[in-house]
């Protein structure tokens, strides 16, 4: 992939760590990069036992292919964000993780070939309005040519009643 990537609401990922990795031009953005990598890290202790747990709880709504079990997913999550917080404060120096969020970004128009939101759009549908998903979605074409959004399902399974409403 050439040209910029901007991944909104990115959270502790290591999408940023991996591409960079890969000669990538990735800028990642989030609330959460206000704090320090030891207060991320407790944040993530904090909810991972409710993460594994949520997801074993409704372990019937997944298809089980490449992640086996909700335990399996909880160390692939971990797995990353380890390699996120091994990143994170490096990246933070470079301006590879910048602290901003949906829908009110202050990149400059047309700054970014593509912008990526996954996990985030859609799958807060109880908590966030329609009006906010049409507003996070014009913001991110705004700032780049090219939008994805990966999931388009709410939080625990089933397509987010808001879609219907984006035509």
């Amino acid at each position: 992939m050439s040209g910029k990537i901007l991944d909104c609401a990115a959270g502790p990922a290591s999408f940023n760590a991996e591409a960079t990795r890969k000669g990538i031009n990735v800028t990642s953005c989030d609330p959460i990069y206000r704090f320090g990598a030891d207060e991320i890290r407790a944040r993530i202790r904090d909810i991972f036992d409710t993460l594994v747990s949520n997801t074993a709880a409704r372990c019937g709504e997944f298809v089980w292919r490449d992640i086996e079990s909700p335990k399996h997913l909880g160390e692939v999550r971990m797995s990353a964000m380890r390699t996120f917080l091994e990143d994170f404060p490096q990246g933070l120096k470079q301006e590879l993780y910048i602290e901003d969020s949906l829908p009110g970004l202050h990149f400059e128009a047309g700054a970014f070939d593509l912008a990526l939101c996954s996990h985030f759009l859609f799958t807060y549908t109880d908590q966030l309005s329609i009006a906010f998903h049409v507003a996070a979605i014009e913001e991110m074409f705004r700032v780049a040519r090219e939008v994805r959004i990966f999931l388009l399902l709410k939080s625990y399974g089933g397509p987010s009643p808001h879609l219907e409403h984006l035509s």
